[in-house]
C-alpha cells in the first residue's frame, strides 16, 4: 500500500519516516518529497508497505500523532491522475 504523509515538519528525514512506520511492519520505501530547486522539504512524503493490514494499522495509529513537533496527516495515497502539460510562463 502506498501511504501519504502530510504536514511534516521541515526537519523530518526519510529515515524518520521509515522508523515511524517500521513499528507497524515492513517498509519498502519511505521518502520525503523535496523541492527540486531548493532541496528543502515540501512538507509531505510517501511510505510504501507491502502488507495492507500492517499499512492500515500504521495509518490508524499515526494519523494525527506528533512527529518532530507537528501533527501528521496519514492516509492511503490516491492514484496519480494525468494532468495536462503546463504552459511555459504560467
Amino acid at each position: 500500500m502506498n501511504i501519504y504523509v502530510g504536514n511534516l515538519a521541515w526537519g523530518v528525514t526519510d529515515d524518520d519516516l521509515r522508523q515511524a512506520f517500521a513499528e507497524f511492519g515492513k517498509v519498502d520505501t519511505a521518502s520525503v518529497i523535496k523541492d527540486k530547486y531548493t532541496g528543502r522539504s515540501r512538507g509531505f512524503g510517501f511510505v510504501e508497505m507491502p502488507d495492507n493490514e500492517e499499512a492500515q494499522a500504521a495509518i490508524n495509529e499515526l494519523n494525527g500523532k506528533d512527529l518532530k513537533g507537528r501533527e501528521v496527516k496519514v492516509n492511503e495515497a490516491k492514484p496519480r491522475t494525468d494532468r495536462p502539460p503546463r504552459k511555459p510562463g504560467y
